[in-house]
């Protein structure tokens, strides 16, 4: 099994000759991440006319070119004039990995001597693909491989867009009559979507818009641990699926799991949920409601109750994603029998509720799993480095 500790340090740092050039080459323009809006504006400010923009994008986002030479429609002189101040610059894949069960994952290098991961899973008729967000992640979710690399930055527009760019090449999808194979993404990856809301937004509609990917807004989805101020904001930029990552039946275990519900406690954070809903056109929308099982901690059957008469009021469906395990982690998989009895009295309740199927786990693509490499700025990876090297990890006690 090949993981992204395999690749450190030396394949993801770039190389002086690289770094040189960057700095001495003038800033241009990454078209690549700017929404229909942004590109009007651009070409615009080089005296052309707005309709550039959308031959343009669809070049780059339909037909997958990285030149501007390769844009027939485009005159020669305003190639030129692109050549000069512009570019198509997707981030760089490192490795990509391919699981038994069809799972794809990519490592993805971005600035900074980062690396970050996307992956895709095929089920049936549907290819999803999981997108970050930012590199690495401030919140800390105890459950989380990515909390325990720490945090660097914000993904740009064009480094989230990018990953799509990136798959959908992979697949041979970005040509002329191509069959599709990303019908959904979902902003679960590394990171916290709402904590870098302008790229995402901007990614998003990109993801949506009918001169690019062209994926319905059913079939985009956001997930949020819970950032309130932000969740508050979102439906005035977009109409997107809205997930939210729970995990706990009760304030006093989700402060333990998701730290941030210390400051946004759940009533809140589902209050937010419920009027982003309402403000949806389609009154027939629901949240998903995302809740990691993990073995002795949260998976007991009044647990279950619990969370049950907690949702009573919100229109939700319920995901269930049975914990998969990581270096740093002493936290278990749930056992297939709690799994079953959790779900049986959800569905007892009337909820609509799955099981989130383990795929990609041999190539370290599972939910829950996805760690890349970090330049941590905030020492949090360090920290638990030492904490389970010296087998002292923190254990929660279920509530």
């Amino acid at each position: 099994m090949v993981t992204s500790s395999d690749i450190l340090p030396t394949e993801i740092a770039p190389t002086s000759a690289v770094a040189a050039e960057s700095a001495a080459s003038p800033a241009k323009v990454n078209l690549l991440g700017l929404p229909e809006t942004k590109l009007v504006a651009f070409f615009e400010s080089l005296g052309e006319k707005r309709f550039r923009a959308v031959q343009v994008m669809k070049w780059i986002h339909q037909l997958g070119a990285d030149n501007f030479d390769a844009m027939t429609n485009v005159s020669k002189e305003l190639r030129r004039k692109l050549q000069e101040v512009a570019e198509i610059r997707p981030p760089e894949v490192v490795k990509q990995l391919d699981s038994a069960d069809g799972t794809r994952k990519f490592l993805i290098r971005v600035s900074g001597g980062n690396v970050i991961e996307t992956v895709y899973i095929p089920e049936g008729d549907r290819g999803t693909l999981c997108v970050s967000s930012q590199v690495g992640c401030s919140l800390d979710c105890s459950f989380c491989a990515t909390g325990k690399q720490g945090f660097n930055r914000d993904l740009t527009a064009a480094e989230i867009i990018g990953q799509v760019w990136i798959a959908a090449k992979s697949f041979n999808q970005l040509q002329p009559n191509a069959e599709r194979s990303i019908t959904n993404v979902v902003l679960m990856g590394m990171g916290e979507p709402l904590l870098n809301f302008d790229n995402v937004v901007d990614a998003m509609n990109l993801m949506m818009h009918d001169n690019c990917y062209g994926i319905s807004k059913r079939r985009v989805t956001l997930s949020t641990s819970g950032v309130v101020p932000a969740l508050d904001r979102l439906s005035q930029y977009t109409d997107a699926c809205l997930a939210i990552s729970l995990h706990a039946p009760n304030d006093e275990l989700r402060n333990e799991l998701v730290p941030i519900n210390r400051k946004y406690p759940i009533a809140m954070l589902l209050d937010s949920a419920k009027r982003y809903i309402e403000a949806m056109p389609d009154t027939h929308r629901k949240i998903t409601i995302e809740y990691t099982l993990i073995d002795q901690v949260n998976d007991r059957p009044h647990h279950a109750h619990e969370l049950a008469e907690l949702l009573r009021d919100v229109p939700v469906k319920i995901n269930l994603i049975p914990f998969n395990p990581f270096n740093l982690s002493n936290y278990k998989r749930v056992s297939n029998n709690a799994l079953r009895r959790f779900q049986d009295i959800l569905m007892e309740a009337g909820y609509i509720t799955t099981v989130r199927t383990t795929r990609g786990d041999d190539i370290d693509a599972a939910c829950g799993q996805l760690a890349g490499a970090v330049n941590d700025i905030t020492k949090r990876s360090e920290r638990y480095r030492a904490r389970f090297d010296e087998a002292q990890p923190v254990k929660i006690i279920a509530q």
